[in-house]
């Protein structure tokens, strides 16, 4: 197992990278932009393969790396669904699994700090955002904050975890690295109240300025979702109701990027091949099963997924693989329901 704890000193913020050490894969969780080139640096370094970076919550401090990173790695973008970004690849909700080979996150909404704030928890540990800080939690007077919505996710959710259960914040302004729930419990001054109505209180009279780059910072946040604008122009991507005209058309072969737990969430398109993301570069190699596919049946592959970006990034690697032909469903099943296209049951 491989867990390295990064911070950027002008946010305070804590980036964390997570790999199993078997075939590579990696996962980093709150990365900021500016070091971006630093995560890329380390991933060499130790022989990673980038594949999931996710973001906690729609961050005020700092401006996000997750764009960044999908452009460097192809790696799929992740935040709940709760959150107000344009598009990333993947979107969680509560009780979902982030999961790479050898690593596994459970999804907890944890609200309060911000309305679209997650943790994940990993075994012995939880990442808590903004939630719960070490001596502290998160401010809750702005992006829809609420004082009542965090004490509920932190009493009735975060401090039921057992109290040896480690925590790891995405922000620490004292040189704190890690807690647990246990010393939170005891500790952290601001877990001490009797009631929600005291901890409303609490939390209400904290009269904190905003973060310095707040109206930069958020509006760039919201827009991190990839422009397929370029493959449009190409010829390269179906609307959703051309897509839903040629359902069927034996010189179509839609493929699903999704993974398994998408497709039992939302629904699955009738007659398409299941060729999850992560293994896209395996599949458009010589030998590899798109490829296979392909030259076999002289069929127009059209990868769709969620929202369209995973998708968009496959039709990239199917043309540098040599397959000029590929397309992609704009704005993924998302926008292929939302036209009223059929959807089965996994």
């Amino acid at each position: 197992m491989i867990f390295r704890q990064l911070f950027d000193s002008v946010s305070g913020t804590y980036s964390y990278l997570l790999a199993s050490r078997i075939g590579g894969e990696a996962l980093i969780l709150d990365p900021v932009l500016e070091k971006v080139d630093r995560y890329c640096q380390l991933l060499r370094e130790l022989d990673l393969k980038l594949v999931k970076a996710v973001d906690t919550h729609l961050h005020a401090d700092h401006v996000t790396g997750l764009a960044e990173l999908r452009d460097r790695t192809h790696c799929v973008t992740i935040m709940g669904d709760q959150s107000k970004a344009d598009v990333v690849a993947m979107r969680v909700s509560d009780g979902d699994k982030v999961t790479i080979e050898g690593v596994e996150l459970d999804v907890m909404y944890t609200p309060g700090h911000t309305d679209d704030s997650y943790s994940y928890l990993m075994g012995d540990r939880v990442f808590t955002g903004d939630t719960l800080l070490i001596r502290g939690t998160g401010r809750t007077d702005f992006q829809n904050g609420s004082a009542r919505a965090q004490y509920d996710s932190l009493f009735n959710r975060l401090l039921k975890l057992p109290d040896e259960t480690m925590v790891f914040p995405a922000h620490d302004y004292k040189g704190d690295t890690v807690s647990t729930i246990g010393e939170e419990k005891r500790y952290n001054p601001r877990l001490q109240v009797k009631s929600v109505e005291d901890y409303i209180e609490l939390m209400g009279k904290l009269n904190l300025p905003n973060p310095k780059l707040m109206d930069v910072v958020i509006p760039a946040n919201m827009k991190v979702g990839l422009k397929p604008d370029a493959l449009k122009k190409q010829g390269l991507a179906l609307s959703p109701r051309e897509a839903i005209a040629h359902l069927g058309d034996p010189a179509i072969l839609l493929v699903d990027l999704r993974e398994s737990g998408e497709r039992a969430k939302h629904g699955v398109l009738a007659g398409a091949l299941h060729a999850p993301y992560p293994s896209i570069s395996d599949s458009l190699k010589p030998g590899g099963m798109l490829r296979e596919v392909a030259n076999a049946t002289k069929r127009r592959i059209v990868f769709f997924c969620a929202f369209g970006e995973r998708s968009a990034m496959a039709v990239t690697a199917a043309k540098d693989a040599g397959i000029g032909n590929a397309a992609h469903l704009d704005g993924g099943i998302d926008a292929w329901k939302k036209a009223g296209g059929p959807v089965l049951a996994a």
